[in-house]
């Protein structure tokens, strides 16, 4: 159920966790284009790069928080207008994130909501952030998920 303006409150907050897989990474590279070894060579990777593996992109992961702005909290029928963000650590692939999203202000005049951001791998924060969100005008159901039977 999507929230709305009116709905949401200072403090509210969503959480949402997913593994970020070799194949979600080599799908994210095809799409852009950015296929640097680093995230999708796991030879160069431990040859070349510092980090000794493939390691997901930065973009990926701000993917993440978009899917729960638009799906989870607010939900459906959301608008984020701006993400800003750090990458503080870099992702391994195959790691577990969890990407937990927090209001942190109302704006009145224009109904729109401000949010803090985080990703974390385990128990540390790999990204952190801000951002800003247009919340749906009415609270409804995903329509798409009636279609998923």
């Amino acid at each position: 159920m999507a929230s709305t303006y009116e709905s949401i409150e200072i403090g509210d907050s969503h959480e949402w966790t997913r593994v970020i897989t070799a194949e979600d990474v080599q799908k994210f590279a095809d799409i852009t284009g950015d296929d640097n070894p680093v995230h999708v060579d796991p030879d160069y990777a431990a040859e070349h790069s510092r980090f000794g593996r493939p390691i997901v992109h930065g973009v990926l992961l701000l993917g993440l928080i978009s899917k729960v702005l638009g799906r989870d909290f607010p939900g459906h029928g959301s608008i984020a207008v701006g993400i800003s963000c750090r990458f503080l650590r870099p992702v391994p692939v195959g790691s577990e994130v969890r990407v937990q999203i927090k209001v942190s202000e109302k704006i009145e005049e224009n109904k729109h909501v401000k949010v803090r951001t985080y990703i974390y791998r385990d128990s540390e924060m790999v990204v952190g952030g801000e951002g800003r969100v247009i919340p749906p005008t009415e609270e409804e159901d995903d329509p798409h998920r009636a279609r998923r039977s």
